[in-house]
């Protein structure tokens, strides 16, 4: 039972974080100025969009499996360097997805994460 409760808890953290994630780049689309600043706004826009959608599948594919899940939303700053923000938390992902989201309907959805992740990246680094 103590297993199935931190279990339930890290899954928890991992949905608090991925929307503390997207919180946070609103924050940078907001702050966000100089060359290449209405391509990143637009791009930016794009991901927090396509993020509501999955963070929600997600959310509900995941009570539907676990019951319940209390979700504890970090708080959110602006990160100094957001493509390295970016990139590090593609990475975390990418460390407890399997963990945490064994069933493969669910990994289908870690992947959309991914993929708009990836997307958001080289819009940002290459659309100018």
């Amino acid at each position: 039972m103590a297993k199935k409760k931190e279990s339930t808890a890290s899954v928890g953290d991992f949905l608090g974080k991925l929307i503390s994630f997207r919180n946070s780049l609103k924050l940078i689309h907001w702050s966000i100025t100089g060359r290449g600043s209405y391509e990143a706004h637009i791009s930016l826009d794009q991901a927090i969009d396509s993020l509501i959608d999955i963070t929600d599948r997600l959310v509900e594919t995941t009570f539907a499996l676990k019951g319940t899940v209390e979700i504890v939303i970090p708080q959110t700053a602006k990160p100094k360097d957001h493509i390295k923000y970016i990139e590090d938390y593609y990475k975390e992902v990418e460390s407890q997805r399997e963990s945490l989201f064994p069933e493969t309907f669910s990994q289908s959805i870690i992947d959309d994460i991914q993929e708009a992740i990836q997307q958001l990246l080289f819009r940002l680094k290459r659309l100018e």
